[in-house]
């Protein structure tokens, strides 16, 4: 297959003659096409480039460059008489070869296009991908790959492929959050009054928290040691770090304040008598 293509190669024909002129004609138009790859690139990022998000603007504005010198290229080959009819037959049947072994890279290349077409998520924002166990921040999306920074402070790079075709849920899209919480209480304890305690204590302890929409107490479970509510509280996204981790131990602060007991399982064994 190589042997046939530079075969081709060697016999590729030129229909016109190379002089010095025609060559200076060719060499004009490869540098006008060079500026004006340079031209459309800086219009490109001074006018539309602002209005994308910085991975998709940067993918267009190469996109473009590259695009016009590729034209300037072929222009210049016509200029010069080169007739690349036989170098073509070659290099389709030598392309197939190299499509089979290059398909995951052509396949990441498709799907980081689709990716900036549809924008699931931009530059920063906070994203999980439940179908590999990933949470983290978008760095960029580039042409074959994007890459996330974890809450570890690591790196990772996730082909397009695998990034495109799996669900992607934002948690940077809303501007509030929810955080929740699963405490058990006795049986001997009242509810109302528990749940009371618990409302008291995140009020005054946790002002972030939003008061619409207010907390929402649900008694989720009659367990086997303990009556289980489940409390959920809204705050404003950024303040997530703080309301998750502390809502726990606030629960606690406010039940155990209150002498409300939070049990834990127990068995009761029962002896026969002889």
């Amino acid at each position: 297959m190589v042997f046939d293509f530079l075969q081709v190669l060697s016999e590729m024909q030129i229909t016109g003659e190379l002089t010095v002129l025609s060559l200076l004609i060719g060499g004009i138009i490869m540098a006008v096409g060079i500026v004006i790859a340079k031209i459309a690139k800086l219009l490109f990022n001074k006018y539309y480039a602002p209005s994308l998000p910085k991975d998709t603007a940067k993918n267009f504005g190469k996109i473009i460059y590259f695009g016009i010198i590729i034209i300037a290229f072929l222009t210049f080959t016509y200029s010069q008489g080169i007739d690349f009819s036989g170098l073509l037959v070659a290099g389709g049947l030598f392309a197939i070869v190299i499509g089979f072994a290059t398909q995951s890279v052509v396949s990441n290349l498709i799907s980081g296009i689709f990716l900036m077409m549809e924008k699931p998520a931009k530059h920063g924002d906070l994203i999980q991908i439940p179908d590999m166990s990933i949470t983290g921040t978008l760095l960029d999306i580039g042409t074959f790959s994007s890459h996330l920074r974890k809450f570890d402070g690591t790196v990772i790079r996730v082909p397009n492929e695998k990034f495109f075709t799996s669900n992607i849920r934002s948690l940077s899209s809303s501007t509030v959050r929810r955080a929740e919480a699963m405490v058990g209480i006795s049986y001997k304890d009242d509810i109302d009054n528990a749940i009371s305690v618990i409302k008291k204590e995140i009020e005054t302890t946790m002002p972030f928290i939003l008061r619409i929409p207010e907390p929402e107490f649900r008694v989720e479970e009659l367990g086997d040691s303990s009556v289980n509510i489940q409390v959920l509280v809204w705050h404003p996204r950024e303040d997530w770090s703080q309301a998750q981790p502390i809502l726990l131990s606030t629960i606690k602060r406010g039940l155990d304040l209150a002498g409300i007991e939070i049990p834990f399982p127990q068995r009761v064994l029962w002896q026969a008598k002889e």
